[in-house]
Parts: C-alpha cells; structure tokens; sequence
C-alpha cells in the first residue's frame, strides 16, 4: 500500500536522521570526507536535522508534499561520496561496491518510492 510506503520512508528518515543528531551514525564519517569542501562545521548535524524533518514530514498526511520536496533536494547529495570518494565506494569500479557503496546505491529503492508517492499524490488530485 502506497500508506505503508510512505510511513517506511519515513522509519527511514527519521531513524537515520535521529543517528546524525546524535552523533552515532555509521556514515557520519563517510558524510564528512564527502563534504568537508563545503565548510560547514556542523554539516551532519544539519543534515540529521533536514532528514528527521523529512520523517516527520511523511507521517503527516498534510505535509506529504514538503517532505517530497526536502527528500529531492537531499537526494541528489547521497551520491556525493560516489564522486568525491570513489575509494570509499568500490573495490573495483564501477561494479565492485563496498560496503558503503552498498549503502549509497540502496537509495534509488528510496527514490523509487518517492516517486511512487508523488504519483499517488497526482493521481489523488485527478480523481478529486
């Protein structure tokens, strides 16, 4: 169900974004190396911030929307390390993933659901 969907997104935006607050996230480190060009001291931080808004923002049915655009803004930086820190990401690229690179590629299934999401929101509209 396209319910269920949204709320797993948003288990997973919260819960990653609560970890980056609390200064125990496994990618923290990764995060860091990946924009440490941009010079924000506390970038995580502010990134754990954005994601558990985007969580809040999908279990609220009315703030579907701004979630959906904070998750678009935000998507396009979780591929950053793929770029800036390829040896973080592959054993041999373009095939060979690691770990973290695992972690990174995993997120097309979010944009995915995502984009299902914003079809369902276009699709209400219609039948409205």
């Amino acid at each position: 169900s396209i319910h269920l969907l949204r709320y797993a997104l948003g288990v997973v935006y919260l819960w990653y974004g609560a970890l980056k607050l609390l200064g125990i996230s496994p990618a923290e480190e990764l995060v860091y190396r990946a924009t440490h060009w941009i010079g924000v001291h506390d970038f995580v931080t502010f990134l754990g911030f954005w994601e558990v808004t985007i969580g809040i923002c999908f279990f609220v049915r009315k703030w579907i929307r701004t979630g959906l655009f904070l998750f678009f803004l935000h998507f396009p930086g979780t591929f950053l390390p793929l770029f800036f820190n390829p040896e973080d990401c592959f054993t041999i690229i373009p095939f060979g993933l690691t770990l973290e690179g695992q972690y990174i590629f995993k997120n097309l299934i979010s944009l995915a659901a995502a984009l299902a999401l914003v079809g369902s929101l276009h699709k209400n509209i219609k039948n409205s």
